[in-house]
C-alpha cells in the first residue's frame, strides 16, 4: 500500500463545479469550495504530518488492505477496504452530476457510500475540514441526521443515515447495511437521504458513461485516452467554461526546490491544448464552453491586451501568496495561493486565443457558430500578435527574471496571422485574407532571419540566441514547418542530443531563476514521442509512449513532472498537459479501427 505523504497515488472525482483527490485509503485529502481555486478545506494532501486533520477518511477497523479503482467510463470511484478477519466494505465516492430539472446539477457537494460487502465490518470515520488554507479546523453544530461544519460565509452541511453521535465522536461502529453522507450546501436535505444518494450515483453514472460514449477513441489504449479525457472535463469550471491546469497547488516540480506554484488557475496555453486534444476525440462540450470563456477575456481585455492566466471566474489579479499554516506536500512547502505569473508578459497567449476560436467559424456541429462581430473582436487580439511577434516576453515557461523574444512566441504570433486569414476567406472578406496574409508573411520572414541560428545549424530558443528548448518541437504542430523540412530535421537532432535524458525530455538545460532542472517535462517527453513518430521513427515512438503510460499512478493519470532517474513523479495533479500528451500520442500511434472491424 503507497505512504500517502510519499506517493501521489490520487484518484480524482469531481462534477466540474467542485472536485477532490482520494487517496489509496479512500481517504479524501485534498478539495476546495466553492470551486477548484477555492479554500482547500480538505488539505492533509498539503498538511505535512497532520494527517488526522484536513481529511475525510473511513478506517475499517483491522484493515489490512484497500484496493481502489474507478467504475467504468466514470470518475465514481470505489475503494475496497479489508480487515484481517475477513470482513470488507466498499466506499463509494463521487460528486453528483446529470440533467435534472432542464439543466445541470452540480452541487458544492461530495457524496460517499458506505456498502458492507463481506463479514461483520466495524468502521470509523474522521471528518475533519478546515478553514482559512488549513488555520484552524471548522467548528460544528448538530442536527437530528446531520452536523454543520462553519468554513466560512458559507458552512457546509453533512446529511446521513449513519449514526450522527458515532460520527461526531470517531467512534468505531458496526456497517449492517449501506450508509449514505451526503456532504454540500447548508440547506434541508429533502427526501429520503438514502433513495436519494442512490439516485445520484445511477444518473450520476448514466451521465458520465453517456459522455465517454460519444469520444471517438483510437483503437488502441482506449483505456488511458478515456481516463485522460474525463480528467481533462473534470478540470473545467462548467459555469464559466475556464480549464485549470491542474486540480491542485504546489506540489514541487523536484523536491525541496520551492518550485511550488497554484496551478487552479486557467492559462490560456494550457487550455488550448486541453480543447484541442479534447476535440480530436469529438468532445465539443468543452470547446463550446470555453469558447464562450474566452469571448468573455476578450471582451475585457483593454485594447486586446491578454495576460497569461486568469482565474476561473476571469478575474485578472491572483496575487500569489503563501498559506503559512500547511506545511506542503510531504512538508515541502511553501504552499503557495495565487500566481505572480498573471503579471507576466507572454505573447503566445494571442495565438492561443485565436487558434481555438477559429474552429467556431467552421464546425457546423458547434450550437453556436462564430460570426462577423466574433471576427472582428478577434481582429483585436491578432493586431496585438502582430506589434508583439518581435518583442520580448517571459515565455512560455515563465521566466520571472529574463525575457528575451522567444521563438514559440513568434510563432504564435504567426498562427494567429495565419488563421485569421483562413477565417476571412471563410467569411468572404477577400480584403482582410489578403491583410492577414501579408502580416503572416512578414512574421515568418522576421523569424527565419532572426532565430534561425547559421553557425549552430538549427532553430535557437529565442531571437539571436543558438541555446535549445522543446517547445521548438511545436512548429509542426503548429503548420509553421514540415517534419521533413531539412530546418526542422537539424532542429529536433540537436533538442535530442541536448535536452533528452533517456526515455524523458527537459523544458531546457539552461539555470532559470531557481538554478538548473532537475526534472524531465512529462509533455515535453509526449512531443518527442510525436516528433519520433513525424520523422519516420515509429517503432521507437510506440516503445517510448508505452513506457510512459507505465509511469500513470493507479488511476490511470501523470503529474507535471518525472525524476528521469528514479521515476517519482512530481509537480501539480493531474497536470492536463501531460494528459493531452497521452490522447494525442494514443491518437498519432494507433492502429485504425479498420484494423479490427
Amino acid at each position: 500500500m503507497a505512504d500517502p505523504l510519499s506517493s501521489l497515488a490520487l484518484w480524482p472525482i469531481g462534477n466540474c463545479q467542485v472536485s477532490a483527490l482520494i487517496d489509496n485509503r479512500a481517504g479524501l485529502v485534498w478539495g476546495c469550495v466553492p470551486r477548484v481555486d477555492g479554500d482547500p478545506i480538505f488539505c492533509a494532501l498539503m498538511n505535512g504530518a497532520k494527517q488526522d486533520e484536513g481529511v475525510w477518511r473511513f478506517a475499517l477497523a483491522g484493515q489490512v488492505r484497500a484496493t481502489p479503482r474507478y467504475r467504468r467510463n466514470s470518475p465514481i470511484l470505489v475503494t475496497r477496504l479489508e480487515a484481517e478477519d475477513g470482513s470488507a466494505v466498499d466506499v463509494i465516492d463521487f460528486c453528483p452530476r446529470f440533467e435534472r430539472s432542464g439543466r445541470m446539477y452540480r452541487p458544492v457537494a461530495y457524496v460517499r457510500i458506505v456498502r458492507p460487502v463481506a463479514g461483520n465490518p466495524r468502521i470509523s470515520m474522521n471528518l475533519s475540514p478546515m478553514r482559512d488554507f488549513g488555520a484552524e479546523r471548522a467548528a460544528t453544530t448538530r442536527g437530528t441526521n446531520h452536523i454543520r461544519y462553519l468554513i466560512g460565509t458559507q458552512p457546509i452541511r453533512l446529511t446521513t443515515d449513519a449514526p450522527v453521535g458515532y460520527v461526531m465522536q470517531d467512534l468505531t461502529f458496526r456497517v449492517e447495511q449501506d450508509l449514505h453522507f451526503f456532504l454540500g450546501p447548508d440547506e434541508p436535505f429533502s427526501g429520503n437521504v438514502a433513495q436519494a444518494v442512490r439516485a445520484m450515483e445511477e444518473a450520476t453514472e448514466t451521465y458520465w458513461r453517456s459522455w465517454a460514449r460519444g469520444l471517438a477513441t483510437p483503437m488502441d489504449w482506449q483505456e488511458a485516452v478515456i481516463r485522460a479525457a474525463i480528467t481533462l472535463k473534470l478540470c473545467q469550471h462548467e459555469e464559466t467554461g475556464a480549464i485549470v491546469a491542474a486540480l491542485t497547488t504546489s506540489i514541487p516540480e523536484a523536491p525541496n526546490s520551492e518550485r511550488n506554484w497554484d496551478y487552479r488557475y486557467c492559462w490560456i496555453r494550457d487550455a488550448y491544448y486541453t480543447v484541442q486534444a479534447l476535440n480530436r476525440l469529438g468532445a465539443l462540450d468543452v470547446l463550446e464552453k470555453y469558447l464562450a470563456y474566452l469571448r468573455n477575456i476578450v471582451d475585457r481585455a483593454a485594447g486586446g491586451q491578454i495576460q497569461p492566466l486568469y482565474s476561473v471566474m476571469g478575474v485578472a489579479e491572483l496575487d500569489e501568496g503563501v498559506a503559512d499554516h500547511l506545511a506542503g506536500y510531504r512538508g515541502m512547502g511553501p504552499v503557495r495561493i495565487g500566481n505572480a505569473a498573471y503579471q507576466q508578459i507572454q505573447h503566445d497567449a494571442y495565438g492561443q486565443i485565436v487558434l481555438p476560436t477559429v474552429q467556431g467559424f467552421f464546425d457546423q456541429r458547434l450550437f453556436r457558430m462564430a460570426d462577423e462581430r466574433d471576427f472582428e473582436s478577434l481582429e483585436s487580439v491578432g493586431e496585438v500578435a502582430w506589434q508583439m511577434h518581435d518583442q520580448p516576453d517571459a515565455g512560455l515557461w515563465e521566466f520571472r527574471t529574463r525575457q528575451q523574444v522567444h521563438t514559440y512566441s513568434a510563432v504564435m504570433s504567426w498562427a494567429a496571422c495565419d488563421r485569421l486569414a483562413n477565417v476571412a476567406a471563410r467569411i468572404g472578406r477577400p480584403e482582410r485574407e489578403a491583410f492577414w496574409n501579408d502580416r503572416a508573411a512578414t512574421i515568418r520572414a522576421t523569424i527565419e532571419r532572426e532565430a534561425w541560428d547559421q553557425e549552430a545549424g538549427h532553430y535557437g530558443a529565442a531571437f539571436g540566441h543558438a541555446h535549445l528548448d522543446a517547445s521548438l518541437l511545436q512548429l509542426v504542430e503548429l503548420r509553421y514547418i514540415r517534419a521533413d523540412d531539412p530546418r526542422f530535421q537539424a532542429t529536433f537532432a540537436a533538442i535530442e542530443k541536448t535536452l533528452r535524458r533517456g526515455e524523458h525530455m527537459l523544458r531546457y538545460d539552461s539555470e532559470d531563476d531557481f538554478g538548473l532542472p532537475e526534472t524531465a517535462f512529462n509533455f515535453c517527453t509526449f512531443w518527442l514521442i510525436e516528433a519520433l513518430h513525424l520523422c519516420g521513427r515509429s517503432d521507437e515512438a510506440r516503445t517510448l509512449f508505452e513506457k510512459m503510460l507505465a509511469h500513470r499512478t493507479p488511476a490511470g493519470l501523470l503529474s507535471e513532472d518525472l525524476d528521469f532517474e528514479t521515476g517519482e513523479l512530481w509537480g501539480n495533479y493531474p497536470q492536463t498537459y501531460s494528459l493531452v500528451g497521452i490522447i494525442h500520442c494514443a491518437g498519432l500511434l494507433s492502429r485504425g479501427w479498420d484494423t479490427v472491424r
